[in-house]
């Protein structure tokens, strides 16, 4: 494994991380803390404007380990299903603006009143085939991000990184995957898919499962205060050649959105030189 323990500048900042903060607020306290890279989400970007954006980050040197996000593909109509790709292209272009390195993709849930799941994973295969062309225009790989079972109904109906390769191996270049270990460390094929997925890594996400759990989506933990065996995945990771960011990303409303973004970035710079 790469060393981490002198070495910020292999440490990303998801602004999810840091929800209080501005786009201006987050490239400044990274740059101050020595931090070289940030994961934008799109509202941020967007509420400073989208070519400012690009500049402010250019100006400060950073890098942009990938944008958040893309995709939610599904719907109930035909209707539904052109207003999402429009939107997935005007993600393109933002993460083209800002230098991304990929952009996120979440497929989407089951549309509203179906219960039919194969037809949804069929409208997440059927959205990134339409959208691959403009992404690779673009120069935008499409990361596509394995989300927790407990979202298969409303948030993203790919849950496991064997479905994500399944879809990569089906697209071909120009789509890979966002690993992100609070959905997949429970996968006793884990070992075997991240060997697989080998290249097509483009993004790495780490957080930790608390136990217990008071919110499944919004209670993530600080790398180091949960279960998740952190050092044994990016293990796996890196074997496979992947030697970009480790993105923090944590969504927490109890705890880590109510402190001082400052302390959680100080934190953050802790646990990965000593934890991740």
């Amino acid at each position: 494994m790469r060393d981490l323990s002198n070495d910020r500048g292999l440490l990303a900042i998801n602004s999810a991380t840091v929800k209080a903060w501005s786009l201006a607020q987050l490239v400044d306290g990274c740059a101050r803390a020595g931090i070289s890279a940030i994961a934008p989400w799109r509202d941020i970007v967007q509420a400073h404007g989208v070519e400012k954006a690009g500049k402010l980050i250019r100006d400060a040197g950073l890098a942009v380990s990938c944008y958040c996000r893309g995709g939610m593909f599904t719907a109930a109509d035909d209707a539904g299903r052109r207003a999402a790709l429009d939107d997935n292209r005007r993600a393109i272009d933002e993460a083209a603006a800002i230098g991304a390195r990929s952009l996120v993709i979440l497929g989407g849930g089951l549309p509203p009143g179906s219960k039919n799941l194969a037809g949804a994973h069929r409208q997440v295969r059927e959205g990134i085939a339409a959208l691959l062309p403009y992404a690779r225009a673009a120069n935008v790989p499409l990361a596509i991000e394995p989300l927790h079972p407990m979202t298969a109904a409303d948030r993203c109906c790919v849950n496991t990184l064997a479905h994500a390769n399944d879809i990569c191996d089906e697209m071909g270049d120009g789509v890979g995957i966002a690993l992100d270990v609070y959905h997949v460390w429970w996968d006793p094929d884990l070992p075997r898919q991240i060997a697989r997925a080998g290249k097509r890594i483009l993004t790495y996400h780490v957080c930790d499962w608390l136990v217990p759990t008071r919110d499944l989506v919004f209670d993530r933990g600080m790398p180091g205060d949960g279960v998740i065996d952190l050092r044994a995945i990016r293990s796996m990771v890196e074997a496979t050649g992947y030697n970009g960011h480790i993105d923090v990303e944590i969504f927490s409303t109890q705890d880590w959105w109510k402190r001082e973004p400052d302390e959680v970035l100080r934190i953050c710079l802790e646990r990965h030189q000593t934890v991740v």
